[in-house]
């Protein structure tokens, strides 16, 4: 049995989620322990236990430890199987994280799969919907795996309540990446939102963004489109999300609002990760370098890539990765800096 330390490195959930993905994967039984043991509520959240159910479910795996502010879990996972499945978190824990668990063991059976899950599609600390439909998504296209999403509600904290669809096809196989260079930025588009909240919200967050893009807008020469969005959800928040499309690869950037945060401050907070991004030169953004190791680590084929960010998560992903299978990986620049990625299955 694989043994996982929770608390190495970065120490948060992303050490149970990518562990429950290989686990079911590549049906190898793991005890965590010490699970999120330095965060202010260590042990198993409601996001972090539908994870484990619902990869439980899918796999029949049996489950030891999974219940609320556990700091072990033992899984042994049986058979993966497709199929159509609905989990609830019944609290605004992020619907993306738990999506992103159960995608890499579903891709390589042989029928779709379909998964609806309710919960927070736009919160703290996570991927929001719209960067896993336009930037992750996109990325899991040019390695070959195609997934399809859509929303019918938004999830805002703390209500939650919002529900997302992900339709889920077989591959034979993970395509490598090889993107060095980021190339020309094309466009700049995205949605600033509010849920039962005044538009004009939405509308200063845009200004806010726009107005601290400007510097670099002129020398970008592309066009930027940020559409304001009445969001469905049965709480009350807002949000704002910026894609940026190059000739080479994609990249998102996000930022949640929330109370006593001037809408102002949300537009300029997606804008500063986006002009970091940008002074970098790097093909992929921070969070999506994080998302693909995982897939690129079952690849056959080199893949290299360039980040904004070498992340500590990203460390940590990659050794939590090698504790379920060989791989060979190099990461060339050190933590805080932009750098150079290259893997390949062993």
């Amino acid at each position: 049995m694989i043994e996982i330390d929770g608390s190495y490195g970065e120490g948060g959930g992303q050490i149970l989620r990518t562990a429950l993905s290989l686990s079911c994967l590549l049906k190898k039984p793991f005890r965590i322990f010490n699970i999120r043991r330095s965060r202010k509520k260590p042990g198993l959240m409601p996001q972090h236990l539908t994870a484990v159910r619902a990869a439980q479910i899918i796999s029949n795996a049996e489950a030891i430890g999974g219940y609320t502010g556990s700091t072990e879990l033992i899984f042994s996972p049986r058979d993966v199987k497709s199929g159509d499945f609905f989990f609830d978190i019944g609290t605004a824990g992020s619907t993306s994280l738990v999506l992103q668990t159960l995608i890499p063991s579903l891709i390589f059976l042989g029928d779709k799969s379909s998964i609806i899950l309710k919960g927070g599609t736009h919160v703290p600390f996570s991927p929001s919907f719209d960067y896993i439909k336009w930037v992750f998504a996109p990325a899991l296209e040019k390695m070959g795996v195609e997934i399809r999403l859509s929303i019918e509600s938004y999830g805002f904290y703390p209500k939650g309540g919002g529900k997302i669809i992900a339709e889920i096809f077989p591959i034979k196989e993970i395509k490598p990446l090889r993107i060095t260079e980021r190339g020309r930025i094309l466009k700049l588009k995205g949605y600033s939102g509010t849920g039962n909240l005044p538009l004009s919200i939405a509308e200063r967050q845009r200004d806010s963004m726009k107005e601290k893009l400007h510097p670099v807008l002129e020398s970008i020469k592309c066009p930027v489109d940020i559409e304001i969005l009445s969001a469905s959800t049965p709480g009350q928040g807002t949000f704002i999300f910026l894609q940026s499309e190059s000739e080479n690869s994609i990249a998102g950037f996000a930022s949640p609002g929330e109370r006593g945060k001037r809408a102002e401050v949300v537009g300029e907070q997606a804008a500063a990760e986006f002009l970091q991004y940008y002074s970098s030169n790097a093909a992929f953004d921070s969070h999506l370098s994080d998302q693909i190791v995982l897939y690129l680590s079952m690849c056959k084929d080199e893949s290299i890539f360039t980040t904004s960010c070498i992340t500590g998560h990203l460390m940590t992903n990659l050794w939590v990765i090698s504790q379920f299978h060989k791989f060979d990986y190099t990461v060339e620049e050190e933590i805080g800096k932009p750098g150079r990625v290259k893997q390949k299955k062993s």
